[in-house]
């Protein structure tokens, strides 16, 4: 299928177009160091994204106190400047009162020892966005170098432009640029001395007793977890031009499914209580004749995907 200008292409059959790399920053060689492991603490108040509950999802670790912690999984710095691009594992779903989920994936950190930005890459209207989520301000943060390392303490995020119609437009409620999300503190190996390890954070209220693992959020009861997911679409014949619907089964009931149109992630999609999901999309008058897929999969890569194929025909101009 054509892609829009703009769209960005995702590897068909990835396990997770959001939180693959839109470019690692381990391969800036701009950087004397590279990123030997770490993490990324992020501690947001009260008063912060209010009437929005966040929720952390593997390799990313929810404690308590709204702190969440993801690990450094690549990247650069120069810890005789300050300056660093780090790659954060792990996603961010955003629950509010719309009923459906945002989904925060490709965590990047980057800083240049003035100030900072947090981006990610998420999936709305039919493409997905690459977008500076917060600006981070290094102006009274704390920065300790050392042998192995580099800790960054005290950043504070606040939303971009972007981040706030962002939010906005998801929510219904009113962002703005500038609105408080909290404090980053980042700590990372630099390719010598003691590898860092991401510590454990503690437990949440809600699960004080809980095995190792602790602070992952608690599975939801699933009643489709012993059937495979499976996908269909309601025209397996249709004219370029038309509207299609790919329906999905067998997934956990409440999860997130993302909805990839030949590679091309474009929407999200909840499960309902029976793990059965429901998304239509259009076909465009441009579209290629031929076969084209539509794949249904978890951003967690919790559970395996689904896919289901269809066939475009050319407009029929001549019978208008």
């Amino acid at each position: 299928m054509v892609k829009r200008p703009g769209a960005a292409v995702l590897a068909g059959g990835a396990l997770l177009a959001l939180i693959a790399p839109a470019g690692s920053a381990s391969a800036d060689e701009t950087f004397p160091r590279a990123v030997s492991g770490g993490y990324a603490t992020w501690t947001t108040g009260s008063a912060e994204l209010d009437g929005v509950t966040l929720t952390a999802a593997r390799p990313a670790v929810q404690g308590s106190a709204n702190l969440t912690s993801f690990p450094a999984t690549g990247g650069g710095t120069d810890p005789a400047t300050g300056a660093a691009d780090i790659d954060l594992g792990g996603m961010l779903r955003l629950d509010g009162s719309t009923g459906q989920p945002l989904v925060l994936g490709t965590l990047r950190l980057s800083l240049d020892g003035d100030d900072g930005t947090l981006r990610t890459r998420t999936a709305v209207d039919g493409r997905a966005r690459d977008l500076a989520l917060a600006a981070l301000e290094t102006d009274g943060a704390a920065v300790a170098v050392r042998s192995g390392g580099v800790t960054w303490t005290g950043l504070r995020a606040t939303l971009t432009d972007e981040g706030a119609e962002l939010l906005s437009a998801w929510s219904g409620a009113e962002f703005a640029a500038g609105d408080g999300l909290g404090v980053l503190d980042v700590t990372v190996g630099t390719g010598s001395g003691t590898p860092v390890e991401t510590p454990e954070p503690t437990p949440t209220a809600e699960s004080p007793t809980a095995e190792p693992g602790a602070g992952q959020p608690e599975s939801r009861p699933s009643t489709a977890t012993s059937a495979k997911p499976n996908a269909t679409v309601t025209h397996p014949d249709l004219t370029a031009g038309g509207e299609q619907t790919v329906t999905g089964t067998g997934f956990e009931p409440g999860a997130v499914v993302l909805v990839a149109i030949d590679g091309d992630t474009r929407y999200q999609a909840v499960a309902d209580d029976k793990g059965r999901v429901e998304r239509a999309f259009p076909v465009y008058a441009t579209s290629e004749a031929g076969a084209h897929t539509v794949e249904l999969y978890s951003p967690t890569g919790e559970q395996p995907g689904a896919s289901a194929q269809f066939t475009v025909a050319e407009p029929d101009f001549a019978s208008r």
